[in-house]
């Protein structure tokens, strides 16, 4: 069984932020969208830009999510990516409209579509971004991490 991750989760495997843990806890390796090779990037270098992370610490870390994009030598990849096609593409633009979301989250929920067609297992998405979440449970995803709370997904218990 396979797990699809969007960008907001992918983030977490390399920062630490709330939901790390419970992302770095899932099964590998996580499918993801292509549209992730440029996203986890920007992430990275945005929080740079906000003083949370070094230059250096920065670029250690965008260096390992490549690794585990690309694969590193005797290494297994931890990452599969499901490239973005014109029908994507046409299905996110539909999303676009059945559920109000932005763009690159759109591109990201008709990825996780196509991965379900082609591997029927993958119902799982794993994603922290509120809207994107509510779109893919409508659109018959279970949400990962499974618990939330009305300030995101809940990942430890108190």
């Amino acid at each position: 069984m396979s797990v699809f991750a969007d960008t907001s989760a992918v983030v977490k495997l390399y920062a630490d932020e709330y939901g790390s843990q419970a992302v770095r806890d899932l099964a590998q390796p996580l499918v993801v969208s292509q549209m992730t090779r440029v996203e986890v990037p920007a992430a990275l270098w945005r929080k740079h830009r906000m003083g949370e992370l070094g230059a250096e610490d920065t670029r250690v870390l965008v260096a390992e999510f490549e690794a585990d994009y690309f694969g590193a030598p005797g290494e297994e990849r931890r990452l599969s990516a499901v490239r973005v096609t014109a029908e994507i593409l046409e299905e996110a633009v539909r999303l676009t409209a059945v559920h109000g979301l932005r763009a690159y989250d759109a591109v990201q929920l008709a990825s996780a579509k196509a991965v379900r067609s082609a591997d029927p297992g993958c119902t799982s998405c794993a994603v922290f971004d509120k809207n994107l979440r509510a779109a893919a449970a409508m659109e018959g995803f279970s949400p990962l991490p499974e618990e939330t709370s009305p300030y995101g997904p809940r990942v430890e218990r108190v």
